[in-house]
């Protein structure tokens, strides 16, 4: 069976309780604060058609 992934899921109770898979970003987000870019390009991934 596969692991569930936490897209979306604000509650890091819940993830912890059902045991979802969660990435941390912390180091990310303060490499990023800490070069002071003038510009920042975030991209994601396109929105998956609904069935």
């Amino acid at each position: 069976m596969g692991v569930k992934v936490a897209i979306g899921l604000q509650s890091f109770e819940k993830i912890r309780e059902n045991n979802i898979f969660y990435v941390d970003k912390t180091d990310f987000i303060k490499d990023w604060w800490e070069k002071e870019d003038s510009v920042t390009l975030i991209t994601r991934p396109p929105v998956l058609e609904k069935l």
